[in-house]
């Protein structure tokens, strides 16, 4: 019987040390130790540090659950919310030090490597056009001003989240998170 592959325990690995601790303060060391296994592991599933936190941005992606965004028969500022409340337990449970991955990879990263910083872009760009759906669908049901720009302000309800979770971090509280809530639902998208 061949013995199991370790890519998917040092690609959890790596995703996990990437959130918690950033892009430069986590070494393959690091990611190997995580995952149980000898350093030279690494090499054999991944060419370069780089390539693992690629993979970490796929599967942050996956754990955010856009689903939550086009999910039939809930009105869309319903789902909007939810998705955004399912994002700030994640924050509040982990005691206000992950932040977003996608984020802090942007803010680590992407000035240094073109392809993580085409990542960090094509995953914002993606998030964006899912917001802006689900403001496009709230305009049709007349639940948001027709005039609105949805592209515009999907961008910017994005960029709030983002700002919120840095300051989030530095003030080691909900503050800035349930100010983007009262913020967004409250006045912008009222």
């Amino acid at each position: 019987m061949g013995r199991a592959s370790k890519r998917e325990d040092i690609a959890q690995a790596a995703f996990q040390q990437f959130h918690a601790r950033g892009f430069n303060a986590t070494g393959i060391s690091d990611i190997t130790t995580a995952a149980g296994v000898p350093k030279g592991s690494f090499y054999n599933h991944f060419a370069s540090k780089d390539e693992s936190a690629l993979e970490a941005l796929r599967r942050y992606a996956a754990s955010l659950r856009f689903e939550m965004l086009t999910e039939e028969g809930r009105p869309p500022l319903d789902r909007l919310r939810a998705h955004f409340d399912f994002l700030s337990r994640d924050t509040v449970d982990n005691g206000f030090v992950r932040g977003c991955l996608v984020g802090n990879l942007g803010a680590e990263v992407a000035d240094h490597n073109e392809e993580i910083r085409r990542a960090v872009k094509d995953g914002f760009d993606r998030w964006a056009d899912l917001i802006r759906q689900v403001l496009v669908e709230a305009q049709d049901a007349g639940d948001l001003n027709p005039g609105l720009d949805a592209g515009a302000t999907a961008l910017f309800v994005l960029s709030a989240w983002e700002g919120a979770l840095i300051a989030t971090r530095a003030d080691k509280s909900a503050a800035p998170v349930d100010a983007f809530f009262r913020t967004v639902f409250e006045v912008l998208l009222r």
